[in-house]
């Protein structure tokens, strides 16, 4: 924010990165006019950092050097956009394709909550107060997930599951991924497999 207060700044940030750099960017910042993706608003800062730093140097500035990210903090920063990485390439993959992409669905969000499941797996046994945090900010955010995804049934979402089964390179691949990872049989009532199958029979 101290950088994007006054032009003055601007150019003073601007002058740091032109010997370097072919075009010369400021950081991106929140406002209440608008919304920017939080990974961006990282990315850009972490792209940045060196510049920041040097910009830091200059006599009208240097009392804010305190306030600079710290090493360990750019680790954290560092992590965090690992983690919020495969969320926007999904969004993205979506939301831009000119292609019918509703027989995705379900695949992308069997990826997010693998992946989700990979990073609770890799901080479920860390101590330090930063993994442990993101831990269970990752742990809320499956939840979240999981209550959306709770009304894709055979009731509610119908129009997805057909267009999974629908799908000649994936059909019920998805389905009997879910059956396998809890241990159920395609004979059981449970079965998520022979329920959509049934359910989508009827339907069409």
């Amino acid at each position: 924010m101290l950088i994007t207060l006054t032009p003055g700044r601007w150019n003073e940030f601007i002058d740091c990165q032109n010997a370097a750099v072919r075009i010369a960017v400021l950081p991106i910042m929140d406002g209440k006019s608008w919304w920017n993706s939080t990974l961006q608003l990282l990315e850009r800062a972490y792209r940045l950092q060196e510049f920041t730093c040097e910009w830091l140097k200059n006599p009208n500035d240097c009392d804010y050097q305190s306030l600079y990210t710290t090493v360990d903090e750019w680790i954290i920063v560092k992590y965090v956009m690992g983690v919020l990485g495969p969320f926007r390439y999904w969004t993205l993959w979506m939301s831009k394709r000119l292609l019918v992409t509703l027989h995705h669905g379900i695949t992308g969000y069997n990826d997010m909550f693998d992946h989700m499941d990979g990073i609770l797996r890799a901080l479920a046994k860390e101590k330090t107060q930063w993994k442990k945090d993101l831990y269970f900010t990752v742990k809320f955010a499956q939840q979240k997930l999981s209550k959306f995804y709770a009304e894709v049934t055979p009731t509610t979402g119908m129009l997805v599951i057909s267009a999974q089964i629908l799908d000649p390179f994936r059909k019920s691949r998805s389905f009997r991924k879910w059956d396998k990872g809890m241990d159920i049989y395609l004979e059981d009532e449970t079965s998520y497999t022979t329920q959509y199958q049934e359910a989508f029979l009827k339907y069409v």
